[in-house]
C-alpha cells in the first residue's frame, strides 16, 4: 500500500473509534467500545511504522482546498518526513498503550464509552498536529487538542465530592491555553502578511533558497509569538499553572496529557520553525531563560509535593523547561531526543502513579502509603526503573537524552550548565523521595487501605512492562559517538535527513575527555543523591511532615511558591470583580432600566393606537378616503 494510503488509515483509524464509540457505544458491552479504542490505536502504531520503514523522502498528501484568494490560499495537506513520522510513532505507540492500561483501570467507570471516545478524538487531533503540511493545519489539530484536554480534565464534573473542582481545574487549562493559542494566531497572521503562505515547504525555501528574510523586528515578533504559543500548551513560566491541576483528570489523562502528547506540541512548533528562530537569536535567549526559570522553579515545587501525580505533574513542568532549554541553544534534535524518552518513563511513572492509587482504592496522599513493594511487585519494579530513568541513572534512557542536553549546556555557557545540573540534582532528589516514600518502609495507611491492597490486572500492568522496558533501552536511539563510532547519534540523524532546516544546523560534540568528565560527574552525582535518599527515608525512616509542620523553605515549596495565589489577587480577583460591577452598573442600571423605558412607551403608544380601533366601517372609509386625497395630493405637488 502507498504510503499516502497508509497515512490517510493512520488518522481515520482513531476516528472511526470516537465515532462508533461515541455514537453507539452507550449501547455496546465495556470490553467491546475498551477493545475497539484500544486496537484502533495498536492498529494505526503498526501502520505508523509500515510508514516508518518506506520513508525516504518528504511527501505531501493534498487533501482538499479551505480558502482560495489572490492574497491567500490554505489548503488541507499532509506532510510526511522525518520529524512528523516519528512524532506519530511516539503519539500512537504510547497513546495505545495507555488505552490499553485504561481498559482496567476505568472498568468501573460509568462514563467508559464517552472516555475512549475523548481518548481516540485526542489522539486524532494530535495526529492533525503532527502530520498537517502547514500551520494553518497545525494550528486546527492545536485547537482539537485543547478541547479535548478540556473534556478530559473535567471528566468526572458530575463528582459529588471533587466534580467542581474538575470542572474549575477543566476550565483553567482551557482558559491558560488560550491565552497562548492567541499568540500563535497572532504568529500566523504576521507570517501571512510577510510571505503569503503558511506551507512548511513554501516558507523553508523562501528563507533558506530564495533569502527572503523580514526585518530583524519582525522575526522578532513572528518568533515571539510561536513562543507564547509554545509557552501555553507545553506549560512554562507564566502558563504553567494549569498543568499541575489536569491532575484532576481520570490517571490515564495525565499519563497521555503528559507523555507524549498535548505537552509536545509547543516542543513540536518549536522544532518545526527552527529555520525562523534561528534568524532570531534574541527569542532563542529568552526562551532559554524563560526554560531555566521554568526547570527551577518546577522542581523547587515538587520537593515538598505529597500528591503523588502532583509530584509528578511538577516534573513535567520542570523536564519541558529543560528542553526548552535545549531548543534556546539550537539543539532541536537533542531536544526531540529527550522528547522521546521522556515520554517512555513519564508515560511509565504516571500509569505507574495510577497502578498505585488503584491498589490504594483512589488515595493519592504519599504520607499515607509505605511499603507498597510487598503488596504491588510489578508495579514498584517498573515504577523503580521509571524513576531512576527520570533521575538520569546511569545506562538507562533518561541518562543519554540529559546527558546530550547538559553537552550543549557546556559549549554554551558554564553557569547555564551548572543551573542545569542543579535542576537535574532537584529531579533526582523529589523523585527518590517519592520512590521511598511510597515503596519502601512500612505501610502507614489504614488497615482497610491495607487489607484491599493489590496488583494491578494484566491490561493495566503489560503497558508499564513494555514502557519499563522502552525506559531502559531507550537510549539505544541516539548514542553518542562515546560508546558507539558507526551508527552514532542515530535519531539525530533520521530527523535531519528530510526535515527541512535542521540539516542545515551544525552537531554540538564534545571531545572524548570532556565527555568522560561530564557523563562521569552526573553519573556521580546520580548515585550521591539515591545512596543519600535511601539513607534519609529508609535507614533513618524519615516521614514527609504534615502542612502544618511545614516552615520556611519547606513551606514555601508545598503552598507552589504561591503562584496560584498571586494570579488568584492580580488576574482572577480584579476580573470577577469588572464582572459584578459590570453586572450592576450597565445590565442593572443601563440596559434593565433602558429596557424598562423602551417596553413602556411602546406600551404608551400601543393604547394611543388601539383608540383608533373603534370597529365602526365608516370610520375606516373615512381613513380609507383620507389615505387616498393624501396620495393625490402628493403626486399633484411632485409634478
Amino acid at each position: 500500500m502507498a504510503i499516502d494510503k497508509l497515512i490517510l488509515l493512520i488518522m481515520a483509524l482513531p476516528l472511526l473509534g470516537a465515532f462508533v464509540n461515541g455514537t453507539a457505544g452507550k449501547y455496546l458491552p465495556k470490553k467491546i467500545v475498551g477493545t475497539l479504542a484500544t486496537v484502533v490505536m495498536f492498529a494505526a502504531f503498526g501502520l505508523a511504522f509500515m510508514v516508518f520503514n518506506r520513508l525516504h523522502d518528504t511527501q505531501i498528501i493534498h487533501l482538499f482546498q479551505v480558502l482560495n484568494l489572490e492574497s491567500i490560499t490554505l489548503n488541507a495537506r499532509l506532510q510526511v518526513d522525518s520529524l512528523s513520522i516519528w512524532m506519530t510513532l511516539v503519539v500512537t505507540g504510547v497513546g495505545a498503550l495507555i488505552h490499553l492500561f485504561s481498559m482496567g483501570y476505568m472498568s468501573h467507570d460509568k462514563g467508559y464509552y464517552k472516555f475512549f471516545t475523548y481518548l481516540n478524538l485526542f489522539i486524532f487531533a494530535m495526529l492533525i498536529l503532527v502530520l498537517g503540511s502547514n500551520y494553518f493545519m497545525l494550528f486546527f489539530g492545536w485547537e482539537g487538542v485543547g478541547i479535548c484536554s478540556y473534556l478530559l480534565i473535567g471528566f468526572h464534573y458530575s463528582d459529588l465530592e471533587k466534580g467542581m473542582l474538575n470542572s474549575i481545574a477543566a476550565r483553567k487549562a482551557f482558559i491558560m491555553n488560550r491565552i497562548g493559542d492567541l499568540g500563535l494566531l497572532v504568529a500566523l497572521f504576521l507570517i501571512l502578511n510577510q510571505f503569503g503562505t503558511l506551507e512548511y515547504n513554501e516558507l523553508a525555501n523562501k528563507i533558506l533558497v530564495d533569502k527572503l528574510i523580514p526585518s530583524d523586528w519582525m522575526m522578532l515578533g513572528i518568533t515571539l509569538m510561536l513562543f507564547i504559543g509554545a509557552t501555553g500548551k507545553s506549560a512554562q513560566i507564566p502558563l504553567f499553572t494549569w498543568l499541575p491541576d489536569a491532575m484532576a483528570g481520570p490517571t490515564p489523562v495525565s499519563a497521555l496529557i503528559h507523555a507524549a502528547t498535548m505537552v509536545t506540541a509547543g516542543i513540536f512548533l518549536v522544532v518545526r520553525s527552527n529555520y525562523l528562530f534561528e534568524l532570531a537569536p534574541t527569542t532563542q535567549d529568552i526562551m532559554l531563560y524563560v526554560g531555566l526559570a521554568t526547570s527551577l522553579v518546577a522542581a523547587f515545587i515538587a520537593m515538598r509535593q505529597n500528591d503523588i501525580k502532583k509530584v509528578l505533574a511538577y516534573s513535567t513542568v520542570s523536564q519541558l523547561g529543560l528542553l526548552f532549554v535545549a531548543l534556546g541553544m539550537g539543539a532541536y534534535t537533542a531536544a526531540m531526543f529527550h522528547v522521546t524518552t521522556h515520554a517512555f518513563f513519564k508515560a511509565l511513572l504516571f500509569l505507574g502513579s495510577g497502578s498505585v492509587i488503584h491498589a490504594m482504592s483512589d488515595e493519592q496522599d504519599i504520607r499515607k502509603m509505605g511499603g507498597l513493594k510487598k503488596f504491588i511487585p510489578i508495579t514498584h519494579l517498573t515504577f523503580l526503573i521509571g524513576t531512576l530513568a527520570i533521575a538520569g541513572f546511569p545506562l538507562l534512557s533518561g541518562f543519554y537524552s540529559k546527558d546530550e542536553i547538559l553537552a550543549h549546556a557546556v559549549m554554551h555557557n558554564g553557569v547555564i550548565y551548572a543551573v542545569l545540573m542543579f535542576s537535574v540534582a532537584l529531579t533526582a532528589i523529589y523523585m527518590f523521595r517519592m520512590y521511598f516514600l511510597v515503596f519502601q518502609g512500612e505501610f502507614r495507611g489504614s488497615e482497610e487501605a491495607k487489607h484491599h491492597l493489590h496488583e494491578s490486572p494484566l491490561n493495566m500492568t503489560l503497558p508499564l512492562i513494555v514502557l519499563a522496558i522502552l525506559s531502559v533501552f531507550g537510549g539505544l536511539l541516539n548514542l553518542p559517538g562515546l560508546f558507539l563510532h558507526k551508527g552514532a547519534h542515530w535519531l539525530s540523524h533520521f530527523l535531519e535527513h528530510n526535515t527541512r532546516g535542521l540539516e542545515l544546523i551544525p552537531a554540538v560534540h564534545l571531545e572524548t575527555s570532556q565527555a568522560m568528565l561530564l557523563m562521569g560527574s552526573a553519573v556521580v552525582m546520580t548515585i550521591c543523591i539515591l545512596i543519600a535518599s535511601f539513607v534519609v527515608y529508609v535507614k533513618r525512616g524519615s516521614l514527609a511532615k504534615a502542612d502544618s509542620e511545614l516552615t520556611g523553605w519547606e513551606l514555601a515549596s508545598n503552598k507552589k511558591l504561591y503562584f496560584d495565589e498571586v494570579y488568584n489577587k492580580l488576574f482572577v480577583q480584579p476580573i470577577e470583580w469588572i464582572g459584578k460591577m459590570s453586572h450592576q452598573v450597565i445590565e442593572l442600571a443601563v440596559l434593565n432600566k433602558s429596557i424598562s423605558v423602551f417596553t413602556t412607551a411602546v406600551g404608551k403608544t400601543g393604547d394611543l393606537v388601539r383608540k383608533w380601533q373603534t370597529g365602526y366601517v365608516s370610520n375606516y372609509l373615512l381613513w380609507m378616503v383620507l389615505g387616498i386625497v393624501g396620495l393625490v395630493v402628493y403626486y399633484l405637488l411632485k409634478f
